[in-house]
């Protein structure tokens, strides 16, 4: 039985781009959420606070030391743990 129709048209091709045009470049996305951002800008300010109390604490230790105060015993030994422990000698 053959059929009857037109046969199906050959084609040698290659396919052809629309009208060129610029293609302009995509927005750079954040990688990191806002969500991250913020938490790291609080941490970054909160340690940098902390930097700040902790030297303005030492200042003024050292300033209160110099002004010479009465020592009550010799310090022997000064271990530092999460405070200071120091073991005192006789009082003279």
């Amino acid at each position: 039985m053959s059929t009857e129709g037109p046969e199906p048209e050959l084609v040698d091709g290659i396919p052809v781009l629309a009208e060129p045009r610029v293609v302009e470049a995509a927005r750079p996305r954040s990688v990191l959420s806002p969500l991250v951002v913020q938490s790291a800008a609080v941490a970054a300010t909160s340690m940098v606070a902390g930097a700040t109390a902790v030297a303005l604490v030492r200042r003024g230790k050292s300033r209160r030391a110099r002004r010479g105060r009465k020592v009550l015993a010799p310090v022997l030994v000064t271990r530092s743990f999460l405070i200071d422990v120091h073991v005192l000698g006789d009082r003279k």
